[in-house]
Formats: C-alpha cells, structure tokens, sequence
C-alpha cells in the first residue's frame, strides 16, 4: 500500500508526529516514543488509536496513546489500523498468536505461564498470566484500560481457551501504576467466571494460586525453566535465599540432602509452607523468617557451609539512578554466598532488575569472585522462561538475568 493511501484510510485517527529521533528508534524495531518525543494534538482522547508520523510527514504506523505516562506513544502496527473496529479485530488476532505460541515453548509438566507478555507480544500494556483454570490479567496502559478494548481481550482469552479448562478471568490492579496513568482507582475483581483459586504445577510440582493475594499477577513464572535448571545441578545442604512462595527450594528439596528457605515477608513463607504441603512424600524443608542480607552476613561469619545456595532478590534498581547502590547490594549477597560455597559447590544468582545489563551482573561476580578468592566456572546463562519472550530491537523485554556457577573441586 502506498504512503498516500495508507494515510487516506488514517484520517479517521488523530495524527501524532514525532521527532526525527523517535522515529529512527520505532524503524530500528522497539515501540515506544517518549513525550519529550511527541507533538501531540490538542484533542486526542486517553488511550486513543492515532496515526504516528515523522517530522517529514511519512507515516509510521498505529498507535495507542496516552495522555499522562512519559511513554505517550505505543505502537500497535507498522501498518495502519484505518480506526477502532479494525483495532479490536487486530487484537482478537494478538491474542490468539500470542496463545499459539505458549503451545509451542512452553514444555514439560506445566499448566502455569505467561499467555501474553505486552510489547513482547505486540499487545502494549497487557499482561495475562495462567494459573491452571485462572486467568489473571493486567490493564497497565489507558489503552489497555478501556472497556472496548478489555472487553474485546477477555472475549478472545475465554473463546481461545475453552480447550484448555479455562473457567475464570481475574483482573489484578496495581494502584500505583493506575495512578501515574491518571486512571481512576479500581480493585482486584472477577471479570469472568467465579473462581479465583487453583492449584496449579509447574515442572510437576504442584503451587497454589489466590488470584487476590501474592504479587504481580500472583506469583514469578518467568523463573519457571530456570527453577527446572536449578534442580539438575543442586546437591547436599542448600540454601534458597528471598524463597518468597518456595518455586526454587521445592524444586531442589528432591536433590538435596537438606534445604533452607529464607524470606523476609512471613505471608510469602505460609504460602511456601502450604505449597510444600500439596507436594507429599518430599523431603522437609526448613522455613526461617529473616532477612537475607544479616542472615548472609551472620553464617559466612560463623563459618557456615552449602553445597547449593539460590540468590532470588527482588529487582534493586528500580531506575538507572539506583543502580550504583544496587550492584553494592548484589556484590555483597554474592559474596558472601561464595564464601559460603563448599568446593564443587553450586550458586544459582539471579537479577530481575532490567537496568543491570548482562555485562553489569557479570563484572559484579567477577569482583565478587576475586574478593571471595574464588574461581566460580558458568555452567548456564540463563534469562526468564521462554513464555516471557525477549524481543530484539525492544530491549526492555530482557530483564531476568540467571547464572548458574560451580566451584572448582579441593
């Protein structure tokens, strides 16, 4: 289709113009331009379909656009939706590509993952997650939040997943996001169906789910391939440090001769014992209320030893302005669980912080490493589970970083 007649079918949608550098960006591949970025029209509605152009004129494709985020324009297609009915057709079809792939990646013993992952999956601001027979959603975008739009995906989500048991649809709401998105307060509620609690499995281990509790969207899938990586390495005492709901201890218990699970949020360490409960004839874990960081401190003190020991912490750099502090925090867990390593030993460290690149959390465990006076080997690099697809060109989709160490025998 030529440039003229794409932006003929565009005229029903309000025409955004970016400047040169936003521009180049979305041609590179990502699909965000930023505020600074954007000449808006005076009268584009919240979470608005418009028409995103470059300073030249020429038309870059379709977006949906917010009126109050810092990220004003997120792209929906390279091409042009000519207005809201032929949006609601296109994300019908998003949702049901972005299902077909979980039925290619997602293997093993698993009914718990990620159906749909935003701008990985080219629905901006959506996030829907699996729990068995629950599905839990989240509208992170005025986009997104629009009655049209969520009634269009929640239609779509039941249809594709008749196949698969699916009896309810839950909405997760995050305050703060709401509030930066100016939308008006909301609650967690049931959008469809009456259930809001599974149990669900994950690599055969069976977890349970409240689709009112827990964090995100209720509990973390995307370290799902990398709690099964974990377990085939994991031997003799171990230690699963910010344990949260037990994902990774109940995945090494069966290979460990014992295990401890730390966190410091005692509501996450029932849910850890009740998930231990739905996994009979497992070897016993320990479960200790404590902060990871003292608790790390004291044992590498007294002279503690493991032969397997998980670093789990939740994300330290929110922003690149804490990110001088965060790589302090990680050197120190990091230190001090190679401390505490016995030779042959295994360190499974991981960051789910995006900004502390690949390259940042390598330097730091290098440092680490020399401090401690120890030559860990990489047996795995890892990133999240392949259900949380990482996106070349949209660099935000790559945030979970996962190594696997050992240390060198005697």
């Amino acid at each position: 289709m030529s440039s003229a007649a794409r932006d003929l079918k565009s005229s029903e949608s309000p025409i955004v113009t970016l400047s040169r550098r936003a521009a180049d960006r979305l041609r590179s591949g990502h699909v965000w331009a930023y505020r600074s970025d954007v000449k808006p029209p005076p009268d584009v509605a919240p979470g608005a379909l418009v028409t995103v152009r470059d300073d030249r004129g020429r038309t870059l494709g379709s977006a949906l656009y917010s009126t109050a985020s810092e990220i004003a324009v997120r792209l929906i297609s390279s091409e042009t939706v000519a207005d809201d009915e032929a949006l609601l057709a296109l994300l019908h079809e998003r949702v049901r590509k972005a299902i077909a792939y979980r039925e290619r990646v997602v293997e093993g013993e698993s009914n718990a993952y990620r159906l749909i992952f935003s701008e990985a999956d080219e629905l901006p601001g959506l996030i829907v997650d699996r729990y068995n027979d629950v599905l839990s959603l989240q509208a992170l975008t005025q986009a997104m939040d629009r009655a049209d739009i969520k009634s269009a995906v929640v239609t779509e989500l039941m249809e594709s997943q008749k196949t698969a048991g699916v009896a309810s649809i839950v909405e997760r709401v995050e305050p703060r996001v709401r509030q930066l998105e100016q939308l008006p307060p909301a609650s967690d509620r049931l959008l469809v169906g009456e259930k809001s609690t599974a149990v669900y499995t994950l690599n055969g281990i069976k977890f349970g789910f409240d689709a009112f509790g827990g964090q995100k969207t209720g509990a973390f899938l995307d370290q799902r391939e990398n709690y099964a990586a974990a377990s085939r390495y994991a031997h003799g005492r171990a230690l699963d440090a910010f344990c949260y709901q037990g994902g990774f201890a109940l995945h090494l218990s069966p290979k460990c001769e014992s295990v401890t699970g730390v966190d410091s949020s005692r509501p996450a360490l029932e849910m850890a014992e009740a998930n231990e409960k739905l996994n009979p004839g497992r070897p016993e874990i320990e479960w200790m209320e404590a902060n990871a960081f003292d608790l790390l401190r004291d044992y590498a003190a007294a002279g503690e030893q493991y032969d397997t020991i998980v670093l789990d912490p939740p994300a330290f750099a929110k922003s690149k302005r804490n990110l001088e502090t965060a790589m302090r925090g990680y050197k120190e867990l990091n230190l001090r669980a190679l401390k505490m390593l016995r030779p042959g030993g295994v360190l499974v460290t991981c960051s789910c912080s995006y900004h502390v690149s690949d390259a940042d959390f390598l330097a730091m465990l290098s440092s680490a490493a020399a401090d401690a006076r120890r030559k860990p080997r990489i047996l795995q690099h890892r990133a999240q589970s392949k259900d949380h697809p990482i996106i070349i060109g949209i660099p935000e989709t790559h945030y979970l970083k996962c190594l696997i160490l050992s240390l060198q025998d005697g």
